[in-house]
């Protein structure tokens, strides 16, 4: 049955917009994402397909290009549609934290760094760089490593402070599995990171795991 046959408060695009894109299931959406279905399948049965195959929603966005293209009802034109839409929800979230922006709402850093950081198939280290007022001065991907961790070094960590003149900073990393929650190695280079900065009177005030779902905070945790 064509998906233009089912009551129409089944249908993907028609209950977005009645109760919104969050009332959606994963495969709903990507269903609206691809349009239209193959031979024999409609766009949700496909989505279904994609996800099972790829085993989530967040492995799908992080293909790379020729596994992503390899699949069926997908192909270059999607994986250029998909990357920027993805780019202009980065651009979007990056709006709120542009230089000299105030970080006065958890949420919107947790929103950020998720999107800059959730789908990198390897492991990103990184830190947002503020004034004594907790000003956004810079954001930057200091260390990239590979499925299971990346080598940090606490000595540039220093110098970008010292570079940018910050006052405070926010760490963040990724756990490509998915895990968001900290190994004893994240909770050792953040005391390590932490200690070399009050030195020179730099302070520490969060580190984000992200993972799935919501990002793990050191300092909401009682960990800093």
């Amino acid at each position: 049955m064509a998906i233009t046959d089912w009551p129409v408060d089944e249908r993907p695009r028609e209950k977005l917009l009645q109760k919104g894109a969050a009332a959606l299931s994963d495969a709903e959406l990507l269903a609206i994402f691809l349009r239209t279905g193959v031979a024999g399948k409609t766009a949700v049965d496909l989505a279904r397909e994609l996800l099972q195959e790829y085993g989530g929603l967040r492995f799908l966005l992080a293909a790379d290009r020729q596994r992503f293209c390899s699949s069926p009802g997908l192909g270059a034109a999607k994986y250029a549609q998909l990357q920027a839409v993805m780019e202009m929800a980065r651009r979007s979230l990056g709006e709120e934290l542009k230089r000299g922006s105030v970080l006065d709402s958890p949420a919107v850093t947790r929103q950020y760094l998720q999107t800059r950081l959730r789908h990198h198939p390897h492991e990103v280290f990184c830190c947002l760089f503020l004034d004594n007022r907790h000003r956004v001065i810079a954001f930057e991907e200091l260390f990239h490593g590979t499925i299971d961790g990346a080598s940090v070094h606490p000595r540039e960590v220093v110098r970008r402070a010292l570079h940018h003149n910050a006052a405070a900073l926010i760490l963040a990393h990724n756990h490509p599995s998915g895990v968001a929650e900290p190994s004893e190695a994240d909770r050792f280079i953040t005391r390590r990171i932490k200690e070399a900065l009050e030195l020179m009177d730099v302070r520490v005030l969060d580190h984000f795991i992200v993972g799935d779902g919501v990002p793990t905070s050191f300092a909401e945790s009682g960990w800093m």
